[in-house]
């Protein structure tokens, strides 16, 4: 169970002001989640290979192919700024 102490620690890096009733509840709350957690612990993964994805997902990425272009009048139609054939951006440094 979580203390007083440790979630007035919690508020204050969130930068949260918190009543003395929020903190009570979220010391309850938390407590809760760290308690369902406490619990994973206690499971045998001895033989579970580490997974990144519960799926098995492969590469979902198209082939790259070269393909009909827009016209440059078209494409900087709408543009804000335009110097020649290029978008005019604001310099940055």
């Amino acid at each position: 169970m979580l203390s007083p102490k440790e979630v007035e620690h919690v508020a204050l890096l969130a930068r949260l002001k918190l009543t003395d009733e929020e903190k009570e509840t979220y010391r309850r709350q938390l407590s809760d989640i760290l308690d369902n957690f406490r619990k994973l612990q206690d499971l045998d993964t001895e033989n579970i290979p580490p997974t990144a994805h519960v799926l098995p997902l492969q590469n979902v990425f198209r082939e790259d192919r070269v393909g009909g272009h827009m016209a440059v009048e078209k494409v900087l139609a709408n543009a804000p700024q335009r110097q020649d054939n290029f978008f005019k951006v604001p310099k940055i440094v």
